[in-house]
């Protein structure tokens, strides 16, 4: 990983979108701060399309499309893209996403988990969840990763996808993926290609992994140095700074060079 700092302006010369994960990407102990907040602003008014790729639920995309600089927003992990087509909000589910059964599939999950991991819980936000469980290791509750481990081994053992973030256990039914649902959407509904040139993505964690290989012009903010060890295909690039405000310092960097890139 080079510091975001030697990123030259040929290489962005291309780009067209920022995509980003959330939680601990452009947050700092759970807050959106000032700086990472005003730097969606001046990324979007300096011409890129931001695109939030979260694990968050449906009713936090709703609203982040809605009062965020964000023409998209991935959510729970890939299951849908919510998006604007002009002044008309729109939802595009992953194909695989099932239609029968899945709120009891995932009580069935539920149930086992908070049995089998004494001390995890549902997370606050799944109430507005409409594909995935997401069961809460370290974000109201702070168990730590061998927790989070048993909990993605339960869910495994019910047939179920299971991805580990840094405050959660997502799991769902289906064939979808963060870096799916990105690809499709940016493919099939915007009719993009050689997206390789045209995007750039910032996570913070291993499950941001799938993300940083396929978008080589790819960013980590400096609190995902202590991970790099357990990530085969690391981001490009690394800021000094953590989270939010290390996703600041880079668009301050993106926005001079994409001037000196002539965008």
């Amino acid at each position: 990983m080079q510091p975001i700092k030697t990123l030259s302006p040929e290489r962005l010369s291309g780009v067209r979108y920022i995509l980003h994960d959330i939680d601990d990407t452009i947050t700092n102990g759970g807050k959106l701060l000032p700086e990472s907040y005003a730097a969606l602003w001046k990324l979007s008014r300096a011409g890129f399309q931001v695109i939030p790729v979260t694990g968050r639920p449906a009713g936090w995309c709703d609203l982040i499309l809605r009062e965020w600089p964000a023409a998209a927003v991935v959510g729970e992990n890939g299951a849908f893209v919510d998006y604007w087509e002009g002044e008309e909000r729109k939802r595009f589910f992953h194909p695989s996403v099932p239609r029968e059964r899945l709120d009891e599939k995932l009580r069935e999950i539920e149930a086992a988990c908070l049995r089998e991991v004494p001390g995890c819980r549902v997370s606050k936000d799944q109430p507005y969840r409409v594909c995935d469980l997401a069961i809460d290791f370290n974000e109201d509750v702070h168990l730590g990763m061998e927790a989070a481990l048993k909990i993605k081994a339960v869910c495994e053992r019910f047939g179920a996808v299971a991805k580990v973030s840094s405050i959660h256990v997502n799991t769902w039914f289906g064939d979808y993926s963060k870096v799916e649902m990105a690809e499709l959407f940016l493919r099939e509904i915007l009719h993009e290609d050689h997206l390789e040139e045209k995007v750039v993505f910032f996570g913070d964690s291993p499950n941001d992994e799938p993300m940083f290989k396929r978008f080589p012009l790819s960013v980590g903010v400096a609190n995902l140095a202590p991970f790099a060890g357990q990530i085969a295909h690391l981001p490009a690039y690394i800021t000094e700074k953590e989270g939010g405000l290390g996703f600041a310092e880079a668009a301050d960097i993106l926005i001079s060079l994409a001037g000196r890139a002539g965008r």
